[in-house]
């Protein structure tokens, strides 16, 4: 009995391990700093405390309201902005981190909120706060890169400026080729396990599982690729930043966040989220 229960053990042991070795998130170490650093951030702003605040802002942070208006961590500081999910208790809260790249999701309602971190020699540094609202209802059409989609499955309007970003820019347009096409073949070895779209031209979080069965269906559920104004990436080793403008062919312009991962040797993307750009969101 007891040689039993120590091969149960044994055997339970190595699960775990397989598991935490196939994780593509780190749980705990510098995944709980980056998590203690979110929830200090979510505490500043709920009280406007600009001092602490501006101790957990990089020099690149912004933050985008859910109309799309983009402000620099100045301008934020200069007055703290009002958040879409101000008690996040009953949210639905997903953290990730990839090396000196991470970044937390948090969904409530029609609420999706994103908060990119990055790891820098003082401690963790918020770089991206990013909210947007999804629709009451499907969408009536899908914003797109029209038929031919030159852009970007073709060409984009971006400048590597080393290899990793230009692997990134190879990466991006084939995904976006493949989703543009609705192949979900090609499509499914481009985005990470743990990939979600979010988009305020659609009326639901899309995972990798429900992207491709749309292509399948043949639908796109109010996320398509959109044709590129301008980019910058910002490179942590096997990890990527992507912030980008899109103009669509009809519709809102849209402010876009994406990281990227190094995986088996090729680049996947774990999130897109999309924000539509009121006409009246000042720059």
């Amino acid at each position: 009995m007891a040689t039993r229960q120590l091969e149960m053990r044994c055997f339970k042991a190595r699960i775990a391990v397989v598991f935490l070795a196939w994780m593509p998130v780190a749980a705990f170490g510098q995944g709980a700093d980056m998590k203690q650093a979110d929830s200090a951030f979510t505490q500043a702003v709920a009280n406007s405390d600009k001092s602490e605040l501006e101790k957990l802002l990089d020099a690149d942070f912004t933050w985008t309201n859910s109309s799309g208006k983009i402000q620099t961590s100045a301008q934020v500081l200069g007055k703290v902005p009002q958040p879409a999910i101000t008690n996040a208790n009953d949210a639905e809260t997903k953290v990730y981190t990839y090396g000196d790249l991470g970044d937390v999701q948090v969904n409530f309602g029609r609420a999706h909120v994103l908060r990119v971190w990055v790891k820098r020699p003082a401690g963790w540094r918020a770089i991206v706060y990013q909210e947007l609202m999804s629709l009451e209802k499907p969408a009536a059409f899908t914003p797109g890169a029209g038929k031919d989609c030159e852009n970007p499955c073709q060409t984009i309007a971006f400048t590597p400026q080393n290899e990793t970003e230009r692997q990134v820019a190879l990466a991006y347009s084939k995904l976006e080729t493949a989703a543009h096409a609705r192949n979900s073949a090609a499509f499914g070895p481009m985005v990470a396990d743990e990939f979600v779209a979010a988009s305020s031209n659609s009326d639901k979080l899309q995972t990798k599982r429900s992207r491709m069965e749309d292509f399948d269906r043949s639908k796109d559920a109010g996320v398509a690729p959109t044709p590129l104004l301008s980019a910058r990436m910002f490179v942590y080793g096997d990890a990527v930043l992507m912030v980008s403008e899109h103009q669509p062919d009809r519709g809102k312009p849209l402010h876009v966040t994406r990281v990227w991962v190094k995986r088996g040797g090729n680049w996947m993307e774990t999130l897109s989220y999309q924000t539509s750009v009121a006409a009246d969101a000042a720059r």
